[in-house]
């Protein structure tokens, strides 16, 4: 991986949009757009986005579960299916 390949200005990026999104496409790693020598955003294909969207859901909510079991907001297994089990008696 060339990291340099993936780093470009926003000028080229204007000037070859077409190229730039071909190669996002294909590669899958993100192009980093420069404004004046400094970064200021990230080009990503849309299927690494999604993936990038479902890995951070997935980090929250075992970040919220740790917290939960820290503070003992939990409950055994066998109570949870025993509410489920009452929950079900009710829905019906």
């Amino acid at each position: 991986m060339n990291i340099k390949k993936d780093i470009r200005s926003i000028s080229y990026i204007k000037a070859n949009a077409a190229e730039i999104l071909e190669q996002v496409n294909e590669t899958h790693r993100p192009i980093y757009v420069t404004q004046n020598g400094e970064a200021k955003a990230v080009l990503l294909d849309t299927e690494s986005y999604e993936n990038m969207k479902k890995a951070i859901s997935l980090l929250k909510l075992f970040s919220q579960g740790e917290r939960d079991i820290v503070n003992g907001k939990f409950m055994s297994q066998e109570d949870f299916f025993s509410t489920m089990d009452h929950f079900e008696d009710y829905k019906s």
